[in-house]
């Protein structure tokens, strides 16, 4: 087994497509051909990450954050980041990021805040724009059934809680071949005309080489007219954040209780408490405060994120409450959420959930 055959079961849960256009994600260092032995799981790449991994014959590490955000111009050793990289070559292991990618997945690492307080009603906070596309082609009436069902098949035509979605206009089209042509219908060098069909439909972005390759291969044209857009809508399944609701209202100290207790966090850094019960949650993992005014929109009571300023407390308006629980805390479970997928994926082969603490901030 080859480490991108790991790599391709990381893409097809979370698409690189749908990370944010600041991050770096994919594989960072590493031949992608090189046979893998066994893969760790960690939260972060550091170089007790790396020496975990030698210890362990892991030679690829799939980390939720990557190690390498900015350009490395030079890799000598000077800094944390450069050390990791030149200890991850030497000894011959593949790092693989996800970062934004899982983020923006509806079952990703918000979805886990999610389960580990047990919201309800769950929805995408910041559904991510630009994530869906527009299909249209033409084709002759006999045909437009079969390559309909083929882009079906491959993921084309959904639309939220639907599949299958397509929409169909007749009218008539007409071409002339030239001598080097080979015409589906009529003859070279002579003009023709036919009833054809306009098909529409709409996919996630990150599909489009499928679809378009499934197009062209099922389509009977010579030369398959075709046109695709970007749709303005948001696609309800990707995006940033959740919102859900408790099963039941807590008061604001039986909820500070509750998240710290369930997301294991010794300190919760907050706003003005405002004296109300708690019910309709959002939450962001890692840093959220981009997130603090869509979450008054859709009126929360509270917001769960990390790495707020002190600024950003005054944004509540003293209409919600919002709640700082920590990087590392607010990311915890994804290690072990990315690690129930891979191995449920892949069962015959070993991962290794790491061990290794890799939360920068101490408590006193």
């Amino acid at each position: 087994m080859k480490i991108q055959d790991v790599i391709d079961q990381m893409q097809k849960w979370a698409p690189l497509a749908y990370a944010e256009d600041f991050d770096n994600v994919g594989l960072l260092v590493g031949n992608s051909e090189n046979k893998v032995s066994k893969t760790l799981i960690a939260l972060d790449t550091l170089e007790t990450v790396v020496d975990e991994a030698i210890e362990k014959d892991c030679n690829l590490i799939i980390s939720f954050h990557p190690i390498v955000f900015d350009g490395l111009k030079k890799i000598t050793g000077a800094t944390y980041v450069e050390r990791v990289v030149q200890k991850a070559i030497q000894n011959d292991i593949a790092i693989y990021a996800v970062h934004t990618a899982l983020d923006n997945h509806f079952y990703g690492v918000n979805y886990q805040i999610c389960e580990q307080l047990g919201l309800n009603n769950r929805s995408i906070l910041i559904p991510q724009k630009g994530t869906l596309q527009k299909l249209s082609t033409y084709i002759h009436l006999n045909a437009l059934e079969r390559v309909r069902q083929s882009l079906f098949d491959v993921g084309a035509g959904n639309v939220g809680n639907y599949d299958q979605c397509s929409f169909v206009n007749e009218g008539m089209g007409s071409f002339r071949g030239n001598d080097q042509s080979h015409p589906t219908l009529g003859e070279k060098n002579q003009w023709h005309q036919k009833n054809e069909a306009n098909l529409h439909l709409t996919f996630p972005k990150h599909l489009q080489s499928v679809v378009l390759s499934t197009l062209f291969e099922h389509h009977p044209y010579e030369e398959v007219s075709y046109e695709l857009s970007t749709l303005e809508n948001s696609f309800q399944k990707i995006g940033m954040g959740m919102i859900g609701e408790l099963p039941q209202p807590l008061s604001e100290t039986e909820f500070f209780n509750f998240v710290k207790k369930h997301m294991n966090t010794p300190l919760i850094r907050h706003s003005q408490l405002l004296g109300k019960s708690i019910q309709k949650v959002a939450v962001l993992g890692g840093s959220g405060s981009f997130s603090i005014e869509k979450a008054l929109q859709k009126g929360a009571d509270a917001l769960i994120t990390a790495d707020l300023k002190y600024h950003d407390f005054y944004k509540a308006e003293n209409r919600m409450v919002v709640m700082d629980i920590g990087h590392f805390e607010s990311e915890q479970f994804t290690k072990k959420l990315m690690m129930d997928y891979l191995t449920k994926k892949m069962p015959n082969f070993a991962f290794v959930l790491s061990e290794t603490n890799t939360n920068p901030v101490n408590y006193s």
